[in-house]
């Protein structure tokens, strides 16, 4: 198969969709694989370290387009890309479609099969390669919700540590997946105090077994959620709903209840968000404030720290998309449903129902595709 793996142009996004290593392994298989020139630079890797691994580089994102059978990228296409994406052709990336109508639109005109990193999803409903991206967003909800927390920066003056003598800060997590788990384990690892909230009783059972002892889990309601953001200095939101919108846990009107200076991360935001003033920033200007309270809503938290971030989703995506190249996307998609679910978007009809739901399209059945 032909792949291509086009440079990342959202802002700031400085991840790549594939290492060298990935590269080499493809090789092996005999698929060819274009590079354009300069795509891993961000992360760290080379032109002379992809061609050294067999890559051909290619000078424009146009050029990757048009020879290639399947794109693998790391975020979903932006405007710009729309018109050079073909019939047939098959996209593999993020796309987190039922937050983003326009992108949803193009990508059903454009005639392309669009398998979303964020539905593959396995019998114990885990998702494989939303994971790694989820670690390093929950861990970094933490690392910059500490530097908002700061007062130069607009926060409450907190460490969220404290120190002998003084109490530490109240971080508050929305969620017990695992953005949340991640960054109740950054929060605590930091001494802060911290509560984590779900709806899932076993999940909560299995985090007071497991988290350490300075954080306490809570059922997740509206009741529970107003008292806790009475007092917290930083409130992280970490709820996801597989392919479709995520809920307001936070609205406006709660704002008033929260001390000048809280700060709020939303993880979730790339998918509508759990925070309902939220809309999406990114690294370029990540904060906003609305009645006091600092918003931090980056949409691709991972791009900061690229070396780590795309070395840790090509681990994930790899073996998918060996799969992919290996066998083609039909038969890879019969011969495994977890990889199956990733289809979104396949010749303009829309095969993930929640993103028709989301947008009130037609809804066609997995299996009249394959």
């Amino acid at each position: 198969m032909i792949i291509g793996v086009p440079k990342e142009i959202k802002n700031n996004e400085n991840r790549v969709a594939l290492t060298p290593a990935g590269v080499m392994e493809l090789k092996k298989r005999g698929h060819e694989i274009y590079v354009q020139a300069t795509a891993g630079m961000g992360s760290g890797f080379a032109d002379d370290d992809y061609s050294n691994a067999g890559a051909t580089l290619l000078p424009t994102i146009e050029d990757v387009y048009a020879i290639a059978e399947m794109i693998i990228k790391v975020k979903e296409p932006i405007e710009s890309e729309y018109k050079l994406i073909k019939k047939d052709q098959l996209l593999f990336t993020y796309f987190h479609f039922a937050s983003h109508e326009p992108l949803t639109n193009a990508m059903i005109e454009s005639g392309a099969t669009c398998l979303a990193y964020e539905t593959v999803e396995l019998p114990n409903r885990s998702l494989p390669l939303l994971v790694p991206m989820s670690e390093v967003a929950g861990r970094m909800s933490i690392q910059e919700g500490a530097k908002y927390l700061e007062k130069p920066m607009g926060g409450r003056g907190v460490l969220l540590g404290g120190v002998p003598g003084v109490m530490p800060g109240k971080v508050i997590v929305l969620g017990g997946g695992v953005v949340g788990t991640e960054a109740a384990k950054m929060a605590a690892g930091l001494g802060a105090d911290v509560t984590i909230l779900d709806i899932s009783l076993p999940r909560l059972r299995y985090l007071s077994d497991t988290m350490p002892a300075n954080v306490k889990t809570l059922y997740s309601n509206e009741y529970n959620i107003r008292e806790l953001i009475k007092t917290a200095d930083l409130i992280i939101g970490a709820v996801l709903i597989p392919g479709a919108k995520a809920p307001n846990l936070i609205t406006r009107a709660m704002l008033k209840d929260m001390r000048p200076g809280t700060v709020l991360v939303d993880v979730a935001v790339d998918q509508g968000g759990c925070i309902e003033t939220c809309k999406p920033t990114t690294h370029a200007d990540p904060t906003f404030v609305i009645d006091e309270v600092v918003h931090y809503c980056v949409a691709n938290m991972p791009g900061a720290v690229p070396y780590t971030s795309t070395l840790a989703l090509t681990n994930a995506t790899l073996p998918y998309a060996i799969q992919l190249a290996d066998k083609g996307w039909q038969k890879a998609c019969r011969e495994n449903q977890p990889l199956s679910l990733g289809l979104n978007v396949v010749d303009g009809k829309v095969v993930y129902k929640a993103v028709a739901e989301a947008f009130n399209l037609d809804y066609t059945p997995l299996e009249d595709v394959l």
